[in-house]
């Protein structure tokens, strides 16, 4: 498990600074200043909680408990979900998609933000619960 997550979050890691050095460079002048808001938003969660995943591997030696096991798949689920349609919100006006055509996108985004909510309440409750 330890190995898996550490590649899940250097992999998220290196994306989190490749997409936004993207988003502060090549697309500064691309995209509106709400869009530019919203992508550096999912920029900074998904950095936030890469370094949670950094985290619970460092906890997994101390703490025996399934809810670390929980709280790492809901943080990448919470990256993939709320990051990911944030990304996908932000980049539409690039990729000539109107507002109403992908609207059902932005119902993805609290789902992602309620994984990240419950990892972290695993994470809480993975100190008090033995396997």
């Amino acid at each position: 498990m330890k190995k898996n997550l550490l590649m899940i979050a250097g992999i998220s890691g290196a994306l989190c600074v490749a997409i936004g050095a993207m988003g502060a460079h090549a697309l500064k002048d691309k995209l509106p200043l709400e869009n530019l808001q919203t992508y550096e938003t999912a920029v900074r969660y998904q950095f936030y909680h890469t370094l949670a995943l950094i985290l619970v591997v460092i906890l997994s030696d101390k703490i025996q408990s399934k809810f670390l096991n929980y709280a790492s798949t809901l943080f990448i689920v919470g990256i993939i979900l709320f990051s990911f349609s944030l990304y996908f919100l932000a980049l539409r006006p690039i990729m000539g998609i109107g507002n109403e055509e992908m609207k059902w996108i932005g119902a993805i985004t609290p789902l992602g933000g309620v994984s990240f909510i419950l990892g972290w309440v695993s994470l809480s409750v993975s100190t008090i619960s033995d396997k």
